[in-house]
């Protein structure tokens, strides 16, 4: 029988400070083997998300109890049955969505949008049906498939992106969110020009992510919004103009800057009123896009005429409408060629014990991505 420790959530909406409430409870389970198709993995990185946050303060309620954390990298230790393309030992970045290959999104080169992947993600359960993970005898759910705040996990063959063994874990870990969701962004769903405007709303690690997407794109001006000078000042040292969010007239700002508004604006900050200040500083005939995830019951208004005299365009972006294992790889690349300087988004390493002031940290805007080590 294998065991790990995992941190699970038991009850959303605790209240903060986490370090006194504790809703991230480590304790040892037991991991099934790995079935076909599946994989386990030795965590060795896991990057702290607004993703992770937003279901611990219950904004993107997830059934219960969970075992947390999708953004990942770790070493094959064992295979399941069909598992012919990976070896013991491999390292690998997990990657939150599996895409099953077969339905009508993934036929169409959009495994983004799976639809048995999401489906599976939405119960808690593995892209292959079922859960791995019991304390005492009773089973926990599966965090995007993943589960990643833990010391090993069993995961879909699909949520895996094999990477070279010299790449840092810590590095490698932002990978499989913060860079595929910000670069992804930036690259495939804008598929921002050498020398179109660009504002990116919400220094998060998403956000400061699509920062160095745009500065690698050629993009001029890249504009940085957000409300913490310490992010704004990261943003400036990556060559981003920058304005604070909460200045009167930062929509004027930034309007000025462009000569009338943006090419492309993105909000990353998962808030109606951010797209709502991306949506207005978006030049006529220009794109606004969204990677942010705010909770259900947010909405936007937009003017209808504006929309259509304009030549208007808003449109979503989930995982950076990447194909992981063609972006990693390339993403990667560029990385290594210190075009996309990944390892500026570390704000520390951190103890998987400390995983609770870990997301502190991060609820009080602190930080971009710590990055918790088993």
């Amino acid at each position: 029988m294998t065991t790990t420790r995992a941190a699970i959530l038991s009850e959303m909406g605790a209240a903060r400070p986490y370090a006194d409430g504790r809703p991230l409870s480590l304790q040892t389970v037991t991991l099934d083997p790995p079935g076909r198709g599946e994989v386990r993995v030795a965590i060795r990185a896991a990057g702290l998300c607004h993703s992770d946050l937003s279901v611990i303060n219950g904004d993107r309620p997830r059934p219960l109890p969970m075992a947390i954390g999708h953004e990942a990298a770790g070493v094959v230790e064992a295979l399941g049955e069909g598992v012919e393309d990976l070896d013991v030992g491999d390292h690998v970045v997990m990657v939150f969505m599996p895409s099953c290959g077969h339905c009508d999104p993934c036929a169409g080169g959009r495994p983004a949008l799976c639809e048995p992947g999401a489906a599976a993600n939405g119960r808690g359960e593995l892209l292959g049906g079922g859960r791995r993970l019991f304390r005492e005898g009773e089973a926990v759910n599966h965090h995007l498939g993943c589960s990643a705040f833990a010391d090993r996990a069993v995961v879909s063959r699909r949520s895996l992106v094999k990477v070279d063994p010299d790449l840092p874990f810590e590095i490698a870990a932002l990978f499989g969110c913060a860079v595929l969701t910000g670069v992804g962004a930036v690259v495939n769903t804008a598929k921002v020009q050498a020398g179109q405007s660009v504002v990116i709303i919400g220094l998060g690690g998403v956000g400061l992510a699509s920062v160095l997407g745009a500065m690698a794109s050629g993009a001029a001006p890249v504009i940085a919004v957000d409300l913490s000078e310490e992010k704004l000042a990261l943003a400036r040292s990556l060559g981003a103009v920058t304005v604070n969010g909460g200045d009167a007239d930062a929509v004027d700002q930034v309007r000025a800057l462009t000569r009338g508004g943006a090419d492309v604006a993105f909000e990353m900050a998962g808030s109606a009123r951010a797209l709502e200040n991306a949506w207005k500083m978006t030049r006529r005939g220009g794109l606004t896009v969204t990677a942010g995830l705010p909770p259900p019951e947010a909405a936007l208004a937009v003017n209808i005429v504006s929309l259509v005299a304009e030549e208007r365009t808003l449109k979503g972006s989930y995982i950076g409408t990447c194909v992981p294992s063609r972006d990693i790889p390339r993403f990667v690349a560029l990385y290594r060629d210190g075009r996309l300087p990944v390892d500026r988004l570390m704000s520390g390493v951190i103890a998987l014990d400390d995983i609770n002031e870990g997301f502190d940290r991060l609820d009080r805007g602190e930080v971009v991505r710590l990055v918790v080590k088993p």
